[in-house]
């Protein structure tokens, strides 16, 4: 079976070149790449993106360059379309992947135990659409969020008529928040038009794989705290 990993990135970034900004004297994307490259499933690696110099640092771990085009890296693109543009690119190189690991680039949160856990949950469920890492948050719980109405005042974001909700967090259905550092896509069982939003490219029966903590980078101190991760994992 083919499983490819695709890693993401674009240069159009509120913070310079963040792909590549060295964390511990490595460039950032290093970390998700050769997560991927150590798994024992994936046999084929890919990178998408609009940027040269994220394009060229991931040829260095052996991935291969896919060019995005510009309307495909804008900060308001969507993630499907760089899949579906990378997928078509694979194929007119002969590749035909059953299973698709994304990864971003600019995540350091990402082992080669949890691709190759999230690998297995679809290879054992034939149904499945897709595998995800999550962390469970109960504090930020859909429950007790709220959103502004029309006359500036919060209200519920749910409908809760005749419903009792209590106060206390261990009281509600636990709630996963996807930890968005990779997806394992199933390309055979999804259906998109079936898919849960806003992420329809997941498909609708998708599996879970609790981690305790992952984060992406987005600022400075990210990368210290990227590096601090590293180190307590013992990942240099």
């Amino acid at each position: 079976m083919q499983i490819a990993a695709l890693l993401t990135g674009r240069g159009n970034n509120t913070l310079t070149d963040k792909n590549v900004l060295p964390v511990l004297e490595r460039p950032l994307l290093s970390y998700p790449a050769n997560a991927a490259k150590s798994s024992k499933f994936i046999n084929s690696l890919w990178v998408s993106s609009d940027c040269e110099k994220i394009l060229n640092a991931a040829e260095t771990y052996e991935y291969k360059r896919i060019k995005r085009p510009e309307e495909l890296a804008l900060p308001t693109s969507q993630h499907i379309d760089a899949i579906d543009h990378a997928l078509k690119v694979m194929t007119e190189n002969g590749a035909q992947p059953k299973i698709l690991v994304v990864m971003l680039a600019n995540s350091v949160t990402i082992k080669t135990e949890w691709i190759d856990a999230c690998i297995e949950l679809l290879l054992n469920d034939n149904h499945a659409t897709a595998a995800v890492p999550v962390y469970q948050e109960m504090d930020h719980h859909p429950f007790r969020c709220k959103r502004l109405n029309k006359d500036g005042y919060l209200e519920p974001f749910f409908d809760f008529s005749n419903q009792f909700i209590s106060t206390n967090r261990q009281d509600l259905t636990p709630a996963y928040f996807l930890s968005h550092n990779f997806w394992v896509l199933n390309l055979d069982t999804i259906d998109r038009a079936k898919g849960q939003k806003p992420w329809t490219f997941m498909g609708d029966k998708i599996k879970h794989f609790e981690v305790e903590e992952a984060f992406d980078v987005h600022s400075l101190e990210d990368i210290q705290k990227s590096e601090e991760w590293l180190i307590k994992n013992n990942i240099v």
